[in-house]
């Protein structure tokens, strides 16, 4: 029995951007719907239309994708980025002059 190591090039993070409509209460009530949607699909929040999520594997990431595709509002615009660990190590996040710490992975993996 072989166990593959899990490393940086290997574990993903999914990233959701979006633009939606909100002039309309109807448009907030779809924009709000597909926010919360992602949360609980176990999405946090980076930036206000910019969401991301830990996944294991890029296996992993694919379920979500389809998940989001499944959601899409028929307004707006929604984009979706893969990035392996070592990539989102990389990113480099500013608060102000200030940088701030990168997020670092979550300590438990998914297995299902």
């Amino acid at each position: 029995m072989s166990f593959e190591r899990f490393n940086a090039y290997k574990i993903m993070w999914l990233f959701c951007l979006f633009d939606l409509p909100t002039n309309t209460k109807k448009q907030r009530k779809v924009a709000a719907e597909f926010r919360k949607k992602l949360i609980e699909d176990g999405f946090d929040m980076m930036q206000f239309s910019v969401y991301k999520r830990f996944c294991g594997s890029a296996e992993a990431c694919e379920v979500h994708i389809k998940r989001i595709k499944q959601w899409l509002p028929k307004e707006g615009t929604v984009s979706i980025l893969k990035f392996t660990d070592k990539q989102f190590g990389d990113i480099e996040t500013f608060v102000g002059m200030t940088v701030q710490k990168t997020e670092n992975k979550p300590q438990q993996l998914e297995f299902f």
